[in-house]
């Protein structure tokens, strides 16, 4: 079995098309990367200091074609050779959402190939596959990105996946891009602050590490109070005349998410005996957050992957990938009328 999958992805700010050769059996599937093209909006955002969905929905349809020329020309194909189209149907931006869904249909309808509608989410873990290959059965995913994080049980990545704790308010991506504007750093708020923390001290500051006292949900999180907590610090240091520490405030910021993601990964581990984990979504490019899961994964005995970032970001390669998954399981396909579920739960990996 060989066959071509095109992935699309459009859930939010980056419009990404992938395409991924499918190979060997349904018992051991192969995924081999062909092309993963992204157009970002993100630059349009930036001014607005988070994502306006209807700036988004328009990139979308303005890159959408492009970014699929872009991609078989990197994978030296056309659009005759696609054997199957997978694209994101939720969770995302509604308005986002309906032009990658859309367009995954007109392609599926005038190529005459399978259509599957599949879970973003889904996708930030079976993106592993195209580095590390197959997934261990089970394993944990702690998927961490600017709209999720998830605790998450992955018996079988196209068709069973089990959410152990979400988030109940801000997700980690969220509070770093609201802390990032507290104190003066561009927009999105990852990757400065990780930045100027490497120059601070991640103990100046004892910000709280939120929902980890006993009658807290033990796989749940919550970063609102941490922001929050960060913004008054601020004002109180502003009130009497003090400069800011910005890499202290960032580096003392960024050691209480990492605390809290990693501890709670890890004793999620533990308690349901899954030797495996798997970090994605974009926060897992940060780099206090890979060192400190390395440290405390070797020390539990658990084997950690992480893809490597740009893998890790929203991209067309990790629903391609997803696709020939669902494909190579033989699942069946999604019916032309499915529409984008914006809120689609991450237990429902494929539309049907």
């Amino acid at each position: 079995m060989s066959k071509i999958i095109m992935g699309v992805e459009t859930s939010c700010d980056e419009t990404g098309v992938g395409l991924v050769r499918l190979s060997g059996d349904a018992s051991e599937p192969r995924v081999e990367l062909l092309a993963d093209e992204v157009a970002s909006s993100v630059e349009l955002h930036a001014r607005y200091g988070g994502v306006v969905p209807e700036v988004a929905s328009r990139a979308h349809l303005e890159a959408m074609a492009p970014t699929a020329r872009r991609a078989l020309a990197t994978a030296g194909l056309s659009l005759s050779d696609v054997d199957a189209v997978a694209v994101t149907a939720g969770p995302g931006l509604a308005g986002a959402l309906l032009v990658g869904v859309a367009a995954a249909k007109a392609y599926a309808v005038a190529l005459d190939v399978p259509l599957y509608g599949v879970n973003h989410l889904a996708g930030h873990v079976a993106v592993d596959t195209l580095e590390h290959g197959p997934l261990p059965r089970p394993c944990l995913a702690l998927l961490v990105s600017g709209g999720h994080t998830q605790l998450l049980r992955v018996d079988d990545v196209a068709s069973k996946i089990t959410e152990l704790g979400s988030t109940v308010d801000d997700a980690a991506g969220e509070a770093y891009d609201k802390v990032a504007r507290i104190i003066g750093l561009p927009y999105p708020g990852g990757p400065p602050i990780d930045k100027a923390a490497k120059e601070g001290d991640p103990e100046a500051i004892a910000f709280p590490r939120g929902m980890t006292g006993p009658r807290d949900a033990p796989f749940d999180f919550s970063f609102s109070g941490l922001k929050t907590a960060v913004a008054r610090w601020v004002e109180a240091a502003e009130r009497r005349g003090e400069a800011i520490p910005v890499p202290d405030v960032c580096a003392s910021f960024q050691e209480a998410v990492a605390d809290v993601l990693t501890m709670k990964a890890v004793a999620a581990a533990r308690e349901f005996g899954i030797g495996t984990m798997v970090i994605s979504g974009g926060v897992a490019a940060n780099s206090r957050l890979a060192a400190l899961a390395r440290e405390r994964c070797e020390a539990a005995g658990i084997e950690l992957r992480v893809p490597r970032p740009r893998l890790c970001t929203d991209n067309g390669a990790m629903i391609a990938a997803l696709g020939a998954h669902v494909v190579a399981a033989d699942l069946p396909t999604s019916p032309l009328d499915f529409s984008a579920t914006p809120a689609l739960p991450v237990s429902t990996v494929t539309v049907r």
